[in-house]
């Protein structure tokens, strides 16, 4: 059985089938929407609002925050310390400031990641890059896969209540 297969599949299906649909279309208004007061984002000069640990209780987050979790702390940052990808950090990375960039960019990632998955060997350790370096590279995939499900449907609903948002007239 090609186990690798299957894990890239299972992402691979999400992703074809459920997230990348749901992201056409990504307006930069729907980008920086800032759904709260006070939430996270990626502002529009390409800066970050992030700390760690984070702020109790966390902020609300946008969908350019989301999206940029998802490209280089999901995505990017374990391509470049397992498939030789470049480096990915949140305090350096140039972050998307139109919807059209953070899109190709979180395509460029997903590439990079599905196509590291399908050669590595589920076997080996993590490695120190990871929290539990001695577990093997099978469960970072099935985290990696719970992550990027879990991002992608908060992603869709922060794009549904963008869509059905009560804009109020200014008087």
């Amino acid at each position: 059985m090609d186990w690798n297969r299957h894990l890239a599949d299972q992402l691979d299906w999400h992703w074809q089938h459920q997230l990348r649909p749901r992201l056409e279309g990504l307006t930069d208004d729907e980008y920086f929407w800032e759904p709260a007061p006070d939430v996270w984002t990626v502002r529009r000069d390409g800066s970050i609002d992030w700390r760690y640990p984070p702020p109790q209780p966390e902020p609300v987050t946008t969908i350019a925050w989301r999206m940029a979790h998802i490209i280089v702390g999901v995505f990017n940052a374990r391509s470049a310390s397992h498939f030789g990808g470049p480096p990915a950090d949140y305090l350096t990375w140039q972050y998307a400031v139109t919807a059209d960039e953070a899109l190709a960019q979180l395509d460029d990632a997903y590439a990079r990641w599905h196509e590291g998955v399908l050669a590595v060997d589920l076997m080996r350790p993590c490695g120190p890059a990871e929290p539990y370096p001695d577990w093997p590279f099978l469960d970072l995939v099935l985290h990696i896969n719970r992550e990027v499900i879990h991002h992608g449907a908060e992603l869709a609903l922060l794009r549904d209540l963008y869509l059905r948002r009560q804009v109020v007239p200014v008087l």
